[in-house]
């Protein structure tokens, strides 16, 4: 039940990641917000590594793939979203701009990992898009005043296309807790430096940015991303990236109980299109 089960509990895990984004980024700057969501967890996972005594990657060269992954995973998908957002990109173009992710992931692991992508899972791929850009709906404005944003979501879109993949070929060994710990130490370099080079570094320790940080540090960066990986693990990189497709409809659920936001008509069309695309990709022709 439990692995029937996983594929729908990590996108309700990874779509709360935009409800802790909005919770969190009116008290702190957006590097200044990911490198404590870093260091926290870099803390509690090497902790919890040392005292189950996880093994660690035995060498130089197998440190530093497992390194790699999680400065494309979660610095560079992170911190290319974040930054995005912060120079005035809305947050609908930068969904649909990462929306693209399954399909280039697609490609990618027919290039490079030689899985197979059919005819049926291609049309899949190419409906769930355009269920995304209908959930979006009137979100998809491109009124960006600087060019650095685009820029910093096809960035982001690269990093978790690249990042999945490298992670399905080179991950397999990889215990979650040691490697896990060494990711995020690795994103938490970047992000730090970015904070410390271009940001005030002034935090508003607020209840609700406590809330958003700690949700965002012990559900999502620790729950869904190893979720994640076990997926990618067991599975084709063309079906689980698939997944991401359903995020946008469930983070409009989300908001929509949370914050009151409206759902649009052409929206919830959206979302029985992006659930008939998933299911064409992931479930098996009888």
């Amino acid at each position: 039940m439990w692995l029937v089960a996983m594929p729908g509990v990590f996108v309700l895990l990874w779509s709360t990641g935009f409800i802790g984004a909005k919770l969190g980024l009116p008290y702190a700057e957006p590097f200044t917000f990911l490198f404590l969501r870093f260091a926290a967890l870099t803390v509690i996972l090497v902790s919890v590594a040392l005292i189950f005594r996880a093994p660690w990657p035995c060498d130089f060269p197998a440190f530093g793939r497992v390194a790699l992954v999680g400065l494309l995973v979660h610095g560079g998908y992170l911190g290319g979203v974040f930054s995005a957002i912060a120079v005035g990109m809305p947050a609908g173009v930068i969904a649909l701009i990462v929306g693209l992710q399954p399909i280039l992931s697609a490609v990618g692991a027919g290039m490079f990992l030689g899985e197979k992508v059919t005819r049926r899972q291609w049309v899949g791929l190419v409906l769930g898009l355009m269920g995304v850009a209908l959930v979006l709906g009137d979100k998809l404005t491109l009124s960006i005043d600087s060019f650095a944003a685009p820029v910093m979501a096809l960035f982001a879109l690269m990093c978790i296309t690249v990042g999945t993949i490298y992670q399905k070929r080179h991950g397999d060994a990889m215990d979650l807790r040691s490697g896990s710990a060494i990711q995020f130490a690795a994103a938490g370099i970047p992000t730090g430096i970015c904070a410390l080079l271009f940001e005030t570094r002034e935090v508003v320790w607020s209840g609700e940015f406590v809330f958003a940080l700690t949700w965002l540090v012990l559900v999502l960066s620790i729950g869904a991303i190893s979720l994640l990986f076990v997926l990618i693990r067991r599975g084709a990189v063309a079906k689980v990236t698939s997944l991401f497709y359903l995020t946008p409809a469930v983070t409009a659920l989300i908001a929509w109980g949370l914050f009151d936001e409206t759902l649009q008509p052409l929206a919830i069309v959206g979302m029985v299109v992006v659930i008939t695309a998933v299911a064409l990709v992931t479930i098996k022709k009888t």
